[in-house]
């Protein structure tokens, strides 16, 4: 396994990121792991999205982890539609990567970074593939510009909001969080395979929302439904482990 760090300039952000690219010679199935909103400090015991990149390395998938805007050593301030774009960024350097099979792109998001896949696929169609896990309908507690503003704070104190400046506008920032709704970008996956994965515990995104999204997608499509997982599925073996099933599927038994 080679790895290589990659460091994009979006819009005067920089968007750090890593890939882990397998020891093979032909161009590999490729893998983009997409984070979600922090919700605080990070855990010193959390090992982190490198530890789940080289378990899908070692599977065969060239995988890239970034950090999207506002989070980690990237530059900027949250802001949903600013991690689009992150997203498609990203994608557009891993189609420069010579290791890259071109017809076999994933997106695997995460929470409000599955809702940003979602968002992404929709309309780039040089995702073959979307996996989304504990993704919701759509962004609450967004309608309401006071309810927002305590949202903005919260987001200050976690140190995802860093310029005292940000948002400029507070109103075209939350039409961003208006327009990155998944139970309306989801029917536009279809005929590209679509994998929903969400657990029967979730307290964050509950599980009624999954079923919302697969009844919207259309075919091909799967849902697991991972009983006893919560919110935080990148942590549950049971979760990882059939998305693996259902990714090594879609890149080698098709072939």
């Amino acid at each position: 396994m080679k790895e290589r760090r990659f460091s994009l300039d979006v819009e005067d952000v920089s968007i750090l990121g890593q890939a882990y690219i397998p020891e093979q010679k032909e161009a590999c199935p490729t893998l983009f792991l997409c984070h979600g909103i922090p919700r605080g400090t990070r855990d010193a015991n959390d090992p982190g999205y490198p530890l789940l990149a080289r378990k899908f390395c070692d599977a065969g998938f060239l995988t890239l982890i970034f950090n999207f805007r506002g989070t980690g050593n990237s530059g900027g301030n949250f802001d949903i539609l600013g991690w689009t774009r992150d997203l498609e960024a990203v994608i557009d350097y891993a189609y420069s990567m010579k290791e890259v099979d071109r017809k076999r792109i994933f997106l695997m998001g995460f929470s409000g970074g599955a809702a940003v896949s979602v968002y992404v696929a929709a309309k780039d169609l040089r995702v073959s593939y979307l996996a989304t896990f504990a993704c919701p309908v759509q962004f609450h507690g967004f309608e309401d510009p006071e309810k927002a503003k305590s949202l903005v704070q919260h987001f200050r104190t976690i140190g995802i909001i860093r310029d005292r400046e940000f948002p400029p506008s507070l109103e075209q920032w939350l039409d961003g969080f208006r327009q990155v709704r998944p139970i309306d970008a989801i029917t536009r996956i279809s005929p590209r395979p679509l994998l929903i994965v969400h657990g029967a515990k979730d307290d964050v995104v509950e599980q009624g929302q999954a079923q919302a999204l697969y009844n919207r997608a259309g075919e091909p499509k799967q849902m697991l439904m991972v009983q006893g997982a919560g919110h935080r599925l990148r942590l549950e073996e049971k979760a990882m482990a059939g998305a693996l099933k259902w990714l090594r599927t879609q890149a080698f038994d098709r072939d």
